[in-house]
């Protein structure tokens, strides 16, 4: 027998979870289908594990210089069945939290994979899923009023650099690695390539970047690339920027061996193993999409400002629709689109107020835009900075490499971009993101007290470098 809903979510990761209990609040009857595992990328394959490893290669890092901090050790050494023990043991945590929360919401959860079906003797309109349910029951037949497409991504593969799971690999392979490896190949020096390589290089593994662009982390603001650059060389990871790999030079044996056209010249690269990091691609394939009028854009569903797509009752949130391929991001899509769903007239997302975070050691963090972008934009910008050299919190942690970078208009004052670099400041960067939501003025997050010894205080001081009138410079 077909079960009615008002909302129905294919896709169970962040976006689709949080827009269910967002529906949910919303007295919407509510059911989530989800083929893998409640979370999704981000918990299972993505944001949570991926932390856990670089949690515990910093561990490592730090306690190998422990002397520095005058605490004498045995020798140090990695067991690495215990790391993936310990990621294993927080995503299940994490994960039983999840199905509780679907619980507590009244959302029914059907294991399965869920199509859209054309128009049919349920509804005149396209939007009736069908379930393939994981236990091989017989199909689910589900009547939605609303749709939300919530299906996520997976990591885009290079023609040619075949992934076997073994040797060449993206990150969801890497994540299941049972022993590290004593050399990498990382194809790729965005936000993923340049975490990887972080994680790995402090776990001992020599590890090499190979990067299209003329610099890594290419969509962050240039100071923050050339300073991120100097910090993994001198970690000593090798750096190998404007390279073209050319998949057809791929060789295996006892060891991947792949050559890169870099600035007219070929080199030759070898590892133990090789991995791909090259961008994620849209998971729009089998869902059904062909019985409908929704339109697809470069690979990503498109979508108006609330995420309706061309069928008005169907909406479309997270990796799925391309944008800023984040957690917190396809979270906040999706409480719009229940919004807006439910009657309740939210404001479009500003997409220029959303933090971006780098989980790598040293960190990095932003928001708004970079300098170049706001004179791109016909900004006259006026730009502060101020290193975690001076910070004597940053000193006590023995991390003083980074800075703070504030972008502002010339004209108006007020803050276009933050940018930092440098120990914690994943978790400093959101003082930042309520400057731009505020339309602060550097002079307003100058006079705001930081409490001493903070982190923290390198935002102010920034903030006064914007005037020149920094304290501690």
């Amino acid at each position: 027998m077909a079960q009615e809903y008002d909302l129905v979510i294919l896709g169970g990761g962040t976006g689709g979870y949080v827009a269910a209990i967002r529906a949910s609040q919303l007295g919407l009857k509510t059911a989530v289908v989800e083929k893998g595992k409640l979370g999704g990328t981000c918990l299972h394959n993505g944001c949570i594990p991926s932390k856990a490893l670089l949690r515990s290669a910093e561990v490592y890092a730090t306690a190998k210089k422990s002397e520095e901090f005058g605490i004498v050790t045995s020798e140090v050494s990695v067991d690495f069945k215990k790391v993936q023990e310990r990621k294993n043991k927080i995503t299940d945590q994490l994960f039983k939290g999840v199905q509780h929360l679907m619980k507590q919401g009244k959302i029914d959860v059907y294991e399965g994979l869920g199509r859209i079906l054309g128009p049919s003797i349920f509804s005149p309109m396209p939007g009736t899923i069908s379930v393939e349910m994981n236990n091989g029951e017989e199909n689910e037949m589900l009547i939605p009023k609303n749709v939300i497409v919530a299906t996520g991504s997976r990591p885009r593969t290079l023609p040619g650099l075949e992934i076997d799971g073994k040797q060449v690999m993206t990150s969801d392979e890497a994540l299941l690695m049972e022993e590290l490896p004593e050399s990498i190949i990382i194809v790729g020096g965005g936000v993923i390539g340049i975490e990887w390589a972080s994680m790995l290089s402090d776990f001992g593994v020599d590890v090499t970047v190979i990067e299209f662009a003329d610099r890594i982390v290419p969509t962050e603001d240039k100071e923050i690339s050339k300073e991120m650059q100097r910090l993994m060389k001198k970690k000593g990871v090798k750096i190998v920027t404007s390279a073209k790999v050319l998949p057809e030079t791929l060789t295996k044996g006892e060891k991947v061996t792949v050559s890169a056209e870099v600035k007219g010249a070929q080199k030759e690269f070898h590892a133990d193993k090789l991995l791909v990091s090259v961008g994620r691609q849209a998971n729009v394939e089998g869902i059904g999409l062909e019985n409908t009028e929704i339109q697809l854009e470069k690979g990503y569903i498109a979508t108006n400002e609330f995420f309706q797509t061309k069928e008005s009752h169907i909406y479309a949130i997270g990796d799925v629709i391309g944008g800023l391929q984040l957690a917190h991001v396809a979270s906040h899509e999706g409480i719009t689109a229940v919004e807006h769903i439910a009657g309740q007239n939210p404001s479009p997302m500003d997409y220029s107020l959303v933090s971006k975070c780098i989980y790598s050691s040293p960190e990095v963090a932003s928001v708004g835009y970079t300098e170049d972008e706001a004179i791109q934009k016909g900004y006259k910008v006026k730009t502060g900075k101020f290193s975690f050299r001076a910070i004597g919190k940053a000193l006590v942690f023995g991390e003083s490499d980074g800075f703070v970078k504030i972008v502002a208009d010339e004209e108006t004052d007020d803050i276009l971009g933050v940018h930092m670099i440098g120990p914690h400041v994943t978790d400093m960067i959101s003082e930042a993101g309520l400057a731009r939501v505020l339309d602060a003025t550097p002079w307003e997050v100058a006079h705001t007290i930081h409490p001493h010894p903070t982190l923290s205080e390198a935002i102010g001081e920034a903030a006064l470098a914007v005037y020149g009138k920094a304290i501690h410079s």
